[in-house]
């Protein structure tokens, strides 16, 4: 499959889907023999950006690093699938601008879905005071205010939600 460089940024909540979604958005095009690299927020912190925390200057140096490694694998003809909770609405339009080729994917469930998905437990231990600055709980989740494309995966199945990241790239052109 012919295709060009692009980031292609999912965000939202802890539980809300991104990690679901982007690896069988991942799986289709690798498939599909296309030059394709996956950054889970997750993994990334494990690596990448160990010994930053949560508050808002380390979520922000932690984007921005993943911004970084985005730009130079899209300008180079690979696609980038981001996903990563990244609360913050203007660390991503930050990213969005220096990278260019860009597609945000707002991955949409409501509060009360993403704690009954809470497979970690994470919520709960955020709810029980455990966990400090998490997103939705104690840390605002600033929602985007024009998405490229939203997925509503309380209403959507993943493999709806995959179709329309793919139609979306058809659309702008990214993939044949």
């Amino acid at each position: 499959m012919k295709h060009r460089g692009v980031t292609v940024w999912f965000t939202g909540l802890s539980g809300a889907g991104k990690t679901t979604i982007s690896a069988q958005v991942e799986k289709y095009l690798r498939d599909n023999q296309c030059k394709i690299e996956l950054l889970d927020g997750d993994i990334v912190r494990e690596n990448l950006t160990k010994g930053l925390g949560f508050s808002k200057e380390d979520r922000d140096i932690n984007i921005r690093r993943i911004g970084f490694v985005a730009h130079l694998l899209t300008r180079n003809g690979v696609i980038v699938l981001v996903s990563a909770i990244s609360p913050y609405r203007e660390i991503r339009q930050e990213v969005k601008r220096q990278i260019g080729d860009f597609v945000e994917v707002f991955v949409n469930a409501p509060l009360a879905e993403c704690e009954k998905r809470d497979v970690k437990g994470l919520y709960k231990k955020a709810r029980a005071g455990e966990i400090k600055h998490f997103t939705g709980i104690d840390d605002p989740y600033e929602v985007p205010e024009h998405p490229d494309l939203e997925c509503r995966t309380d209403l959507e199945t993943v493999d709806e939600c995959v179709n329309k990241v793919l139609q979306k790239l058809r659309d702008d052109g990214y993939i044949e």
